[in-house]
């Protein structure tokens, strides 16, 4: 009896095992392929290259600047009022380059977020789709072994604030 039992229970087991599917995707050989992604990183690297341009053009000039500077006091043509009040102008400036160059990092950001969350919720209701569709129950990152898509019944998380006594 206790044979069959554990024979019985290793069966309902494995075919609970076989009943759920599981998947995997490779998302950035997926990426890579989808037009739009091309034509996002070809926009991202023109607006990257126009505020880089810029910052260029801003830390050039403050060169420049402290370079006329050095030169007006190796040749002895400034006075130290002078020197201090130029040197403290060339520190401004250079924080407003760091500034910019902070806001460039956010303008990245914002543009980057821009021109690929359409492309991605595509990419996952596809990605969602196809896991129904071919009745996955999980859809794993071949790159990451991130889930990328997890069936709905399958979420524990009500159970567990149960047990934790927590409201819903």
């Amino acid at each position: 009896m206790k044979k069959f039992f554990l024979l019985a229970l290793g069966l309902m087991i494995a075919t609970i095992g076989y009943s759920q599917k599981f998947g995997y995707c490779n998302s950035s050989a997926l990426l890579t392929q989808i037009p739009e992604v091309k034509a996002a990183d070809s926009d991202l690297q023109a607006f990257q290259a126009q505020l880089t341009k810029r910052g260029q053009e801003m830390v050039k000039a403050l060169q420049d600047k402290a370079t006329e500077l050095q030169r007006k006091d190796s040749q002895g043509t400034i006075s130290p009022k002078e020197k201090e009040i130029q040197g403290t102008k060339l520190k401004e400036e250079e924080a407003t380059i760091a500034k910019y160059e902070q806001e460039v990092y956010e303008k990245l950001g914002q543009k980057r977020e821009e021109l690929y969350k359409p492309i991605l919720e595509r990419v996952n209701k596809a990605m969602e789709d196809v896991a129904k569709e071919n009745q996955f129950m999980f859809v794993f990152d071949q790159n990451t072994q991130v889930i990328l898509y997890a069936d709905e019944s399958l979420d524990v998380t009500k159970l567990v604030k149960a047990k934790l006594g927590i409201a819903n």
